[in-house]
């Protein structure tokens, strides 16, 4: 029987980067994007393409309307998402485009299915290094929740195998990201990282999501090949 290994997939830089890293290390690879209401569905159409891509070997969408709480920029149209922030400023407190508990919704979700499949590894693509601020993109949050996910599933309680969370690119700059997944094949161009894109689906260029993002195709010494709305003319003093 393969190792069999659920990935949570987004449609962005990271989440595509970890399905290539998983299918490299052997595992069959099942991806799981959550739909939670986000603002736009650029990045639904984007986990769709990837997964062919890198070769999931199923792929499934899930409905979870977060709209209903709100809190987030991202789900909700009364809050801006922030625009032109230099990085002291992406860096400091947790910015508006966290949804509340997020990475703790979608990893309980992508466990019960991990358990169903008979699967013990989740992979995940969350970054404590590139000035996210989010407190569920933390080491000590994927730690408690390896703890609760051998507490609260049948597999864990019966000692039938060990949940893992790998998140192999939790200690990795942008640009280290970038430069692993063009040594995997990964097409940057198949992905959509923008928090704001322009009613055509190009990428503002402006939002936390894009400036970091193009930041570290310049620093792998590459160019974005994703279209953008403007780009940022003051990526050389972004800092």
């Amino acid at each position: 029987m393969p190792r069999r290994a659920v990935v949570l997939l987004s449609g962005g830089l990271d989440s595509a980067t970890v399905l290539a890293l998983a299918r490299a290390r052997g595992f069959e690879v099942h991806a799981l994007t959550v739909d939670y209401g986000q603002r736009h569905r650029r990045e639904l159409a984007a986990a769709r393409r990837i997964a062919r891509a890198l070769g999931a070997v199923e792929h499934r969408i899930l409905a979870v309307d977060l709209r209903a709480f709100g809190g987030s920029a991202l789900t909700s149209r009364s809050l801006r998402v922030p625009k032109r922030r230099s990085l002291r400023e992406i860096g400091r407190g947790i910015p508006v485009t966290y949804v509340p508990a997020r990475n703790t919704l979608l990893l309980a979700l992508a466990l019960a299915w991990a358990e169903a499949l008979g699967a013990r590894d989740l992979f995940l693509g969350v970054n404590a290094v590139d000035y996210s601020g989010y407190p569920d993109c933390r080491p000590a949050f994927l730690r408690a929740f390896t703890r609760l996910a051998r507490l609260a599933t049948k597999a864990g309680v019966e000692g039938r195998g060990r949940f893992r969370i790998h998140a192999p690119l939790l200690r990795m700059t942008k640009d280290r990201i970038i430069r692993t997944g063009l040594a995997l094949g990964v097409d940057y161009r198949l992905t959509h990282s923008c928090y704001d894109p322009t009613p055509r689906g190009r990428a503002c260029g402006r939002c936390d999501a894009c400036r970091l993002r193009l930041r570290g195709f310049a620093r792998a010494g590459t160019s974005d090949p994703v279209p953008y709305a403007q780009r940022s003319s003051d990526l050389r003093t972004f800092r």
